[in-house]
Protein backbone atom coordinates (compact mmCIF):
# COMPACT_ATOMS: atom_id res chain seq x y z
CA UNK A 1 0.00 0.00 0.00
CA UNK A 2 2.74 2.50 1.08
CA UNK A 3 4.66 1.63 -2.05
CA UNK A 4 1.42 2.15 -4.38
CA UNK A 5 0.97 5.81 -2.36
CA UNK A 6 4.52 6.67 -2.99
CA UNK A 7 4.71 5.71 -6.99
CA UNK A 8 1.03 7.46 -7.18
CA UNK A 9 3.14 10.90 -5.28
CA UNK A 10 5.67 10.43 -7.47
CA UNK A 11 4.15 10.44 -10.32
CA UNK A 12 2.05 13.43 -9.64
CA UNK A 13 5.10 15.12 -9.11
CA UNK A 14 6.79 14.16 -12.39
CA UNK A 15 3.67 15.48 -13.95
CA UNK A 16 3.89 18.72 -12.32
CA UNK A 17 7.59 19.27 -13.45
CA UNK A 18 6.35 18.10 -16.85
CA UNK A 19 3.57 21.06 -16.64
CA UNK A 20 5.98 23.66 -14.99
CA UNK A 21 8.48 22.85 -17.89
CA UNK A 22 5.88 23.36 -20.47
CA UNK A 23 4.74 26.24 -19.46
CA UNK A 24 7.89 28.33 -19.08
CA UNK A 25 8.60 30.87 -21.88
CA UNK A 26 11.98 32.58 -21.66
CA UNK A 27 12.32 36.13 -22.22
CA UNK A 28 14.51 36.94 -24.95
CA UNK A 29 16.67 39.96 -23.67
CA UNK A 30 17.33 41.44 -27.30
CA UNK A 31 14.14 41.97 -28.19
CA UNK A 32 12.58 43.45 -24.78
CA UNK A 33 13.32 46.69 -22.43
CA UNK A 34 12.57 49.13 -20.06
CA UNK A 35 11.95 53.19 -20.65
CA UNK A 36 12.04 54.97 -18.10
CA UNK A 37 10.53 58.78 -17.71
CA UNK A 38 11.62 61.38 -15.13
CA UNK A 39 10.67 64.97 -14.19
CA UNK A 40 12.03 67.82 -12.29
CA UNK A 41 11.28 71.54 -11.61
CA UNK A 42 12.77 72.79 -14.72
CA UNK A 43 12.45 69.82 -17.43
CA UNK A 44 12.62 66.14 -17.43
CA UNK A 45 14.80 63.19 -18.99
CA UNK A 46 13.88 59.89 -20.83
CA UNK A 47 15.34 56.64 -22.04
CA UNK A 48 15.62 53.03 -21.41
CA UNK A 49 17.37 49.67 -19.59
CA UNK A 50 17.95 46.49 -20.84
CA UNK A 51 16.57 43.43 -19.53
CA UNK A 52 19.08 40.85 -18.58
CA UNK A 53 17.13 37.89 -18.17
CA UNK A 54 13.21 36.53 -17.18
CA UNK A 55 11.10 33.92 -17.57
CA UNK A 56 7.18 33.94 -17.92
CA UNK A 57 4.61 30.87 -16.53
CA UNK A 58 1.23 30.02 -18.01
CA UNK A 59 -0.84 27.11 -17.13
CA UNK A 60 -2.63 26.63 -20.53
CA UNK A 61 -3.01 30.20 -21.72
CA UNK A 62 -2.81 32.19 -18.72
CA UNK A 63 -0.20 33.58 -17.17
CA UNK A 64 0.02 32.96 -13.70
CA UNK A 65 3.65 34.07 -12.90
CA UNK A 66 7.29 34.76 -13.17
CA UNK A 67 10.06 37.06 -13.28
CA UNK A 68 13.09 39.12 -14.91
CA UNK A 69 16.17 40.94 -14.26
CA UNK A 70 17.41 44.48 -14.86
CA UNK A 71 20.94 44.92 -16.14
CA UNK A 72 21.28 48.60 -14.65
CA UNK A 73 24.64 49.31 -16.21
CA UNK A 74 22.55 49.28 -19.19
CA UNK A 75 20.49 52.54 -18.46
CA UNK A 76 20.90 55.03 -21.29
CA UNK A 77 19.47 58.80 -22.05
CA UNK A 78 17.53 59.48 -25.22
CA UNK A 79 16.83 62.86 -24.88
CA UNK A 80 20.49 64.85 -24.22
CA UNK A 81 21.95 65.39 -28.05
CA UNK A 82 24.99 66.62 -26.40
CA UNK A 83 27.40 63.68 -25.90
CA UNK A 84 29.02 64.83 -22.79
CA UNK A 85 26.21 66.06 -21.10
CA UNK A 86 24.50 62.71 -21.95
CA UNK A 87 27.05 60.99 -20.37
CA UNK A 88 27.28 63.10 -17.47
CA UNK A 89 23.82 62.57 -16.72
CA UNK A 90 23.87 58.55 -17.58
CA UNK A 91 27.12 58.42 -15.09
CA UNK A 92 24.82 60.54 -12.77
CA UNK A 93 21.86 58.08 -12.48
CA UNK A 94 24.54 55.12 -12.10
CA UNK A 95 26.57 56.88 -9.17
CA UNK A 96 25.54 56.40 -5.57
CA UNK A 97 23.61 59.61 -5.85
CA UNK A 98 20.79 57.13 -7.46
CA UNK A 99 21.10 53.31 -8.26
CA UNK A 100 24.36 52.54 -6.60
CA UNK A 101 25.16 50.69 -10.13
CA UNK A 102 29.11 49.42 -8.92
CA UNK A 103 27.04 47.92 -5.77
CA UNK A 104 23.85 46.83 -7.16
CA UNK A 105 24.11 46.11 -10.79
CA UNK A 106 20.86 44.12 -10.91
CA UNK A 107 17.11 44.63 -10.20
CA UNK A 108 14.83 42.18 -10.07
CA UNK A 109 11.34 41.70 -10.35
CA UNK A 110 8.95 38.90 -9.49
CA UNK A 111 5.44 38.10 -9.76
CA UNK A 112 3.73 37.07 -6.77
CA UNK A 113 -0.23 37.87 -7.61
CA UNK A 114 -2.58 37.43 -11.16
CA UNK A 115 -6.08 38.39 -11.84
CA UNK A 116 -7.21 38.20 -15.15
CA UNK A 117 -8.67 42.10 -15.54
CA UNK A 118 -10.28 43.84 -18.40
CA UNK A 119 -9.48 47.63 -17.29
CA UNK A 120 -12.38 49.95 -19.28
CA UNK A 121 -10.72 52.29 -22.00
CA UNK A 122 -7.46 50.12 -22.03
CA UNK A 123 -6.32 46.85 -23.74
CA UNK A 124 -4.59 45.52 -20.34
CA UNK A 125 -5.64 41.66 -19.75
CA UNK A 126 -4.45 40.99 -16.80
CA UNK A 127 -3.70 42.81 -13.09
CA UNK A 128 -0.21 42.03 -11.40
CA UNK A 129 1.28 42.54 -8.06
CA UNK A 130 5.18 41.87 -7.25
CA UNK A 131 7.85 42.18 -5.27
CA UNK A 132 10.74 44.35 -6.96
CA UNK A 133 13.79 45.09 -5.79
CA UNK A 134 16.23 47.60 -6.26
CA UNK A 135 19.46 48.69 -4.51
CA UNK A 136 19.00 45.65 -2.32
CA UNK A 137 15.73 46.93 -1.45
CA UNK A 138 12.10 45.16 -1.72
CA UNK A 139 8.78 46.81 -2.02
CA UNK A 140 5.75 45.51 -3.41
CA UNK A 141 4.04 47.11 -6.56
CA UNK A 142 0.95 46.70 -8.59
CA UNK A 143 -0.19 47.82 -12.09
CA UNK A 144 -1.98 46.69 -15.08
CA UNK A 145 -0.30 44.60 -18.06
CA UNK A 146 -1.06 43.27 -21.54
CA UNK A 147 0.38 40.38 -22.46
CA UNK A 148 -0.68 38.83 -25.59
CA UNK A 149 0.54 34.60 -26.12
CA UNK A 150 0.68 33.08 -29.71
CA UNK A 151 1.98 29.46 -29.86
CA UNK A 152 5.42 29.77 -28.72
CA UNK A 153 5.67 33.26 -28.33
CA UNK A 154 4.50 35.98 -25.92
CA UNK A 155 4.52 39.70 -25.25
CA UNK A 156 3.71 41.96 -22.59
CA UNK A 157 3.83 45.27 -21.58
CA UNK A 158 2.99 47.61 -18.75
CA UNK A 159 3.00 50.66 -17.73
CA UNK A 160 3.29 51.86 -13.71
CA UNK A 161 4.54 54.89 -11.59
CA UNK A 162 7.33 54.36 -9.35
CA UNK A 163 8.10 55.96 -6.20
CA UNK A 164 12.21 56.39 -5.65
CA UNK A 165 12.42 56.98 -2.52
CA UNK A 166 11.26 53.71 -1.11
CA UNK A 167 14.26 52.25 -2.62
CA UNK A 168 16.39 54.76 -0.89
CA UNK A 169 17.21 57.06 -4.09
CA UNK A 170 17.99 60.27 -2.19
CA UNK A 171 19.21 62.71 -4.75
CA UNK A 172 17.25 65.84 -5.00
CA UNK A 173 14.59 64.18 -3.53
CA UNK A 174 11.82 66.25 -1.69
CA UNK A 175 11.11 63.22 0.63
CA UNK A 176 14.69 63.44 2.40
CA UNK A 177 15.35 67.08 1.80
CA UNK A 178 13.88 70.24 2.07
CA UNK A 179 14.09 73.42 0.46
CA UNK A 180 15.63 72.19 -2.97
CA UNK A 181 13.25 74.97 -5.00
CA UNK A 182 14.29 74.47 -8.74
CA UNK A 183 17.00 71.81 -7.80
CA UNK A 184 13.91 68.99 -6.89
CA UNK A 185 13.72 66.11 -8.66
CA UNK A 186 10.26 64.69 -8.57
CA UNK A 187 10.27 61.23 -6.46
CA UNK A 188 8.01 59.60 -8.96
CA UNK A 189 9.16 58.15 -12.18
CA UNK A 190 7.46 56.35 -14.75
CA UNK A 191 8.74 53.09 -16.55
CA UNK A 192 6.93 51.38 -19.21
CA UNK A 193 7.83 47.60 -19.57
CA UNK A 194 8.68 45.91 -23.18
CA UNK A 195 8.68 41.65 -22.95
CA UNK A 196 9.14 39.10 -25.70
CA UNK A 197 9.59 35.62 -24.63
CA UNK A 198 9.31 32.24 -26.30
CA UNK A 199 9.49 28.51 -25.13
Amino acid sequence: MFKRMLALVMAVFVVQIAIAADDAYTVKAEKSNMEWHGRKVTGEHNGAINIKSGVLRFNADKLIGGEFEVDMNTIVNFDLESEDMNKKLVDHLKSDDFFSVDSFPVAVFKITEVKSNQVEGSDANYWLKGDLTIKGITNPVEFYAKVDKAGDNVTATAEMTLDRAKWNVRFGSGSFFKGLGDKLIYDDFNMKVNLTAMK
